[in-house]
């Protein structure tokens, strides 16, 4: 196999489809779909199987999978060290974060970068799935949890408490929970399973068995606009009330026990390419601003 034939199978592989292989590859499912034809008749095999819910490996497939795999690893470690040394403060700049960050902090960063330095391009992802850095999926992240994975360069950008909050309005309708009742008579908005592993059956370490969840929501800015709009009570880090005055923070010397963080993340080979370093600082500025 060559590199040109392993781009195609592994997006193949990890979209399920020719249409969300070609969405990946920014190129048309025609040519998706000839180039995996071609594949498979070069090494001889079939790689996958059609089935009702898309494209899944073969024995084949699976066989070469892992060789495929190194493959991309060793093609983006060569062109990482190709860019480390670049000292061009120009060209694009992958950037990763959740909804709410971006809107925060990292839009107000690229607002200021384009005064400064307006030969560079942001590609911003706005997710909370974690790209893989090592797959170039994204050169720089800014996330909620601390990243394990070796070759990496991790910087704490922030730590807020996480606070109990509603409107005045919710609260002159409803009037204020007591923590021994179990939000009996309120509502609440909650992320939706699998957003995040720091939520639990409290709020604010005060049990919420009794409370009525009106809404699930699928990111912290969609959470924020719904407690904002006074239709729940809602857990949300501090720094949201600080620049929102219809927040009303509810028990203020309660918190959850774990905090909301946010962390700067990109591989080290990165780390000396002159538009990936501006970036960087550009949003670790936004953070202390």
């Amino acid at each position: 196999m060559n590199w040109d034939d392993v781009r195609f199978f592994l997006a193949v592989y990890r979209a399920g489809t020719l249409r969300g292989a070609a969405q990946r590859l920014a190129l048309d499912q025609t040519t998706v779909g000839r180039r995996l034809t071609g594949l498979e008749r070069t090494l001889g095999s079939r790689l996958f199987l059609r089935t009702k819910g898309g494209l899944t490996l073969t024995d084949s497939g699976r066989q070469v999978l892992p060789t495929a795999e190194n493959m991309e690893r060793l093609a983006v470690s060569f062109e990482r060290l190709s860019e480390g040394a670049d000292e061009r403060v120009a060209g694009e700049v992958r950037v990763t974060t959740t909804d709410a960050l971006a809107v925060d902090f990292v839009v107000p960063a690229i607002e200021r970068l384009r005064t400064t330095h307006p030969d560079i391009r942001v590609i911003l992802s706005t997710t909370t799935r974690l790209l893989d850095l090592a797959r170039r999926e994204a050169d720089v992240a800014v996330r909620t949890l601390r990243p394990e994975q070796p070759d990496l360069i991790v910087r704490q950008l922030a730590r807020w408490e996480v606070g109990l909050y509603a409107t005045q309005g919710y609260l002159e309708r409803h009037g204020e929970p007591h923590p021994d009742e179990g939000f009996a008579g309120h509502d609440i908005a909650l992320y939706q399973e699998g957003v995040t592993g720091r939520q639990d059956d409290t709020l604010a370490g005060a049990p919420r068995g009794q409370g009525r969840v009106v809404a699930e929501l699928d990111s912290s800015l969609m959470l924020a606009t719904f407690v904002r709009a006074g239709l729940a009570l809602g857990e949300l880090p501090d720094y949201l009330a600080q620049r929102d005055s219809r927040l009303v923070r509810v028990w203020p010397d309660r918190h959850r026990a774990t905090p909301y963080e946010a962390w700067l993340v990109l591989h080290q080979d990165l780390a000396h390419t002159a538009r990936v370093r501006v970036v960087v600082e550009a949003i670790s500025d936004a953070f202390v601003r």
